[in-house]
């Protein structure tokens, strides 16, 4: 585990509204607590992790802000903007089927209205149905099946008309 995606679960743990989130893998045990005031984090290690010095932790979580990528294609923006994005509401894996022997929630071309489950992101060993906030038809699926994705990353454009 490098220290990005522990920076990832720092974030998602204080977005989510969890108290204290322990997570424990072969050679690493991770304790993430919050308060009103305070994010604390412990990590315990027994091998060493790749980015992490071996004597430090990092005791608050550190904000890295990305600038978004600027599109090569004007057209394509141009093409876009008509359209609403329906973008992820959390960090994890995104999946196209409830499971693998069912069928996808939406093709393109599929008519929506708000509230259709469009998909499941799975966090953490948790499931979550991902409703659309928008009604339209899907123009384009931005994400491949069994892809980790970002906060706030885009998943599927709409046509609202």
């Amino acid at each position: 585990m490098d220290i990005k995606e522990i920076q990832n679960l720092i974030k998602f743990v204080a977005k989510s509204g969890a108290s204290e989130v322990k997570l424990e893998m072969k050679d690493v045990k991770i304790t993430v607590k919050t308060g009103a005031s305070k994010t604390e984090t412990t990590i315990v290690q027994a091998g060493p992790i790749a980015g992490i010095p071996q004597a430090q932790a990092p005791a608050t979580p550190q904000v890295i802000v990305e600038a978004p990528v600027a599109s090569t294609s004007s057209n394509n923006t141009d093409e876009n903007s008509n359209y609403i994005t329906v973008k992820s509401p959390i960090i994890g894996t995104f999946y196209r089927k409830p499971s693998p022997d069912k069928p996808v929630f939406v093709e393109v071309g599929d008519v929506i209205k708000e509230g259709d489950v469009v998909c499941v992101i799975e966090a953490m060993k948790l499931f979550n149905e991902i409703e659309s906030e928008v009604s339209g038809k899907i123009v384009k699926i931005l994400v491949d099946d069994s892809t980790p994705i970002e906060f706030d990353q885009p998943l599927f454009l709409v046509d609202p008309s």
